[in-house]
């Protein structure tokens, strides 16, 4: 990719009242030019790529430019404009993802020209930290990185050959070293910035979760995805979005789905997505005698196949506990589809206004019951499916990312000051 062409600077006007009022700076940026460098885009599909695509696309509508480094995955993309694909190798211990090769990442950053950039936003805390901070640091631009992944839950999934205790008190060190070495962070949720203060962190940081494309969840056939798949409109449906990786605490919704189909025989519990951990719980359903009412349906294209498996389905189930955020609740909410989740970590903050959904402990047999209550309550699932509709209308894409740009035009303003 050539250079990016010289942009206008950006021009902020500064309102002291709303300011104080609000906690942020009012003001109007013409055009802001912004490098984010990632370890993972798509075509990997996980909650980190669709937070980059989300505030990547809604800058670009606002008239700001943004150029993106990741990870070539050796097969086509439909990439849009502005993306930097660096040659990569696979990862051994997760074959889906990437590790960009240092020469290549050189030969892309050399191509590029620190004039043409007001920010340097890091994505992710492996090598997209190691090498993207560096290069901010050289072009003395402001550096700010987000916060996706509640590691210290995640490496032992992962890294089973060592010690859980060993894992967490890396997790821990690395995230505290990482995240003093930025000038801000960008955290999905308060619990997670609660987690990093825990940590000691004291870099200043942001709360912005990723924001919801509305106009993405008006659509959707539910009705077609069911007959795709061989389901009456009338069968008990249940959904589960998202990467089928160990640390989303799909074995526990297996065990539900034990209980919901002894009182509900021809429920399906739906899994969509792929994933490392596909191959035990299927052995897992095997065991629980559950091969008839639990599938296996791989990922889903997001523009039309996604919203219509929201839509297919009378309730969306939930137990990861690691999630920073959990966008594919808001997501099942948009189309109107109640969810029952143990809502912790960032889920936690999505479920606080116990709106379209309920909120369980981690009990297979409370779980079990929220669910045949939504199946079995018409008026209740009716209730739910609306408000989760209208709350969903809160976590505004455009909103979120007004948030972002306050932020970028903090951190900018106190670097040339």
């Amino acid at each position: 990719m050539g250079k990016v062409g010289k942009l206008s600077p950006t021009i902020n006007i500064h309102c002291p009242t709303a300011a104080q009022t609000l906690g942020v700076a009012v003001h109007l940026s013409l055009q802001m030019r912004i490098l984010m460098i990632s370890d993972v885009y798509f075509p990997r599909i996980n909650g980190v790529s669709t937070s980059i695509q989300t505030f990547q696309r809604c800058l670009r509508e606002q008239g700001h430019v943004v150029t993106l480094v990741a990870p070539d995955y050796g097969e086509p993309a439909e990439d849009e404009h502005g993306i930097v694909r660096v040659g990569a190798r696979k990862v051994w211990t997760d074959p889906e993802d990437r590790m960009m090769r240092w020469g290549a990442f050189k030969t892309a950053i050399a191509a590029l020209d620190a004039a043409d950039f007001d920010i340097v936003h890091i994505q992710t805390p492996f090598l997209a930290h190691l090498w993207g901070v560096p290069v901010a640091r050289r072009w003395g631009l402001p550096v700010v990185e987000s916060y996706h992944t509640f590691f210290e839950e995640y490496f032992y999934h992962y890294i089973r050959f060592l010690p859980r205790a060993w894992l967490k008190f890396a997790a821990r060190y690395f995230s505290r070293r990482e995240c003093q070495e930025v000038d801000g962070l960008v955290v999905p949720s308060q619990p997670m910035l609660a987690v990093l203060r825990g940590y000691g962190v004291n870099t200043g940081a942001r709360v912005i979760p990723t924001g919801l494309d509305m106009s993405r969840f008006s659509q959707g056939d539910g009705l077609a995805f069911r007959q795709r798949f061989g389901l009456t409109a009338e069968q008990p449906l249940l959904i589960h979005v998202g990467r089928v990786a160990h640390e989303k605490n799909i074995p526990f919704l297996l065990e539900v789905m034990a209980q919901v189909v002894e009182h509900c025989p021809d429920a399906i519990l739906l899994i969509a997505g792929e994933g490392p951990a596909v191959d035990s719980l299927q052995q897992q359903a095997r065991q629980l005698s559950l091969e008839h009412a639990v599938r296996f349906i791989g990922y889903l294209e997001r523009e039309r196949e996604l919203p219509s498996c929201y839509r297919a389905g009378d309730v969306f189930v939930f137990a990861s506990r690691t999630e920073t955020q959990g966008l594919v609740l808001l997501e099942a909410m948009a189309c109107g589809t109640p969810v029952v989740t143990t809502a912790v970590m960032g889920t936690r903050e999505i479920m606080q206004a116990e709106q379209g959904g309920i909120v369980v402990e981690e009990k297979v047999a409370d779980f079990a019951a929220a669910v045949l209550r939504l199946l079995a309550d018409h008026a209740l699932h009716q209730r739910l499916s609306q408000e989760a509709r209208q709350y969903a209308q809160s976590w505004s894409d455009t909103a979120l990312t007004q948030r972002l740009l306050a932020y970028y035009d903090g951190l900018i303003s106190a670097a040339h000051s």
